[in-house]
């Protein structure tokens, strides 16, 4: 009587494959997050610099930067009434403000105020302070600012560990 060998893997070579594919996953999920939020935040810093150009360009034709607040939901950005400037609220903003090609897929909303020195704002005419708040959580990073004075600055944790998180 012969016999014959079953062909196939034994419940023990599938467990052994099992856990190594489990050990390299875990071993390479932490990158994956701090790969995909690396890219996150240089988009955010992009869309900061594309809306500094259109802040300037708005500034040469009407001699005064335009504050506005966005609503992270529905992308609706609204002017802030600056009387030194002669803008209403019922402004329309003429910039783009999020991060990405559209707004369900940005990771950043953007907003401009005005800048503060020593606590109290500075005017509109002299200076904006952009903001790039990201939609999912970036505790590292934060907020990403940057002023048309040229200064970069965050809100999270990496403000005073590891700057170059923030603007490298």
């Amino acid at each position: 009587m012969t016999t014959t060998r079953q062909k196939g893997f034994t419940l023990i070579e599938v467990m052994i494959v099992v856990a190594i594919v489990g050990i390299l996953a875990a071993l390479t999920y932490p990158a994956y997050k701090q790969s995909l939020l690396k890219g996150k935040r240089a988009q955010g810093r992009t869309a900061l610099a594309e809306l500094l150009q259109q802040q300037e360009r708005f500034m040469t034709q009407r001699n005064c930067y335009l504050a506005f607040t966005t609503n992270s939901t529905t992308g609706a950005a609204t002017a802030v009434a600056a009387s030194d400037c002669g803008f209403t609220t019922s402004t329309t903003v003429p910039f783009k403000t999020f991060s990405g090609d559209s707004l369900t897929s940005a990771a950043y909303v953007l907003s401009a105020n005005a800048c503060t020195n020593s606590g109290s704002a500075v005017s509109m005419k002299d200076c904006v302070q952009l903001v790039a708040t990201p939609k999912g959580t970036d505790s590292e990073v934060g907020n990403l600012t940057v002023t048309s004075t040229g200064s970069k600055d965050c809100t999270g944790t990496a403000k005073t560990t590891n700057f170059s998180l923030c603007w490298p």
